[in-house]
């Protein structure tokens, strides 16, 4: 573990994110640092140097993020978690990620998880024929160049939702890059006309789930969600 100088966050808080190094994982530890929040962040070891210039105001634990004892020691103390479930490779990266989280937390820590539209929750999720194709598309191609297994985001899901720890599972659209829009909107599930738009500013995914974390209506829940400027979620407002 790799520690930084800096003092305890606001109101004591200590948030680990999971998969700190990549493009929304910067963007959550930024918007936890502007809360005032202590930050651990994990991140493969060759992942480090990119969070170099964070490394005075975080504590850096390098490890794969399905390590069990890389989790443990890294969410030691936090009263929340934001994971980052990437199903890199074949072997469960990203169900090994949710798993160890689930099994480390600290008990009654909020855990908040980032995963894709294609999780479904329950049958109350409806999806087109066009995104189901897409998806068993993208699996098949990423499988036969051994680069990423989708259908282990699935699996993350299945595992959380059967765990009776604090959890949420975030449920992203299409992401871009930008300046933020504002704290995205959210349905119950996948199919709501308010999600039609299918597009999410990044750090407002990121957005997201950090106010999750403080947000007891999504304790248990899977949102669905979509940027609160998009023609849809626009038309569901005027409504």
């Amino acid at each position: 573990m790799r520690k930084a100088d800096h003092q305890e966050g606001a109101a004591g808080r200590r948030v680990c994110i999971v998969g700190g190094s990549g493009k929304l994982g910067r963007y959550l530890i930024s918007h936890c640092l502007e809360r005032g929040y202590d930050v651990v962040a994990v991140c493969r070891e060759r992942s480090v140097g990119k969070l170099a210039d964070l490394a005075d105001r975080i504590t850096i634990v390098p490890g794969p993020t399905d390590d069990p004892e890389v989790i443990a020691r890294a969410v030691a103390g936090c009263d929340g978690v934001l994971a980052i479930l990437v199903p890199f490779g074949l072997r469960g990266y990203a169900s090994g990620t949710a798993q160890a989280v689930l099994d480390h937390a600290e008990s009654g820590a909020r855990l908040v998880f980032s995963c894709g539209w294609h999780v479904a929750r329950d049958s109350g999720d409806r999806y087109t024929r066009r995104f189901r194709v897409m998806v068993r598309t993208l699996t098949v191609a990423a499988r036969l160049i051994r680069f990423a297994d989708i259908d282990d985001q699935v699996e993350a899901g299945r595992r959380i939702f059967a765990s009776d720890t604090r959890w949420t599972l975030v449920r992203g659209s299409d992401l871009e890059e930008g300046p933020s829009e504002g704290l995205p909107v959210w349905a119950r599930h996948v199919g709501d006309p308010l999600l039609e738009s299918n597009l999410t500013r990044r750090t407002d995914f990121a957005l997201f789930m950090v106010a999750a974390l403080d947000d007891e209506e999504l304790v248990r829940e899977a949102p669905a969600i979509v940027g609160c400027r998009t023609p849809s979620a626009l038309r569901h407002r005027a409504a």
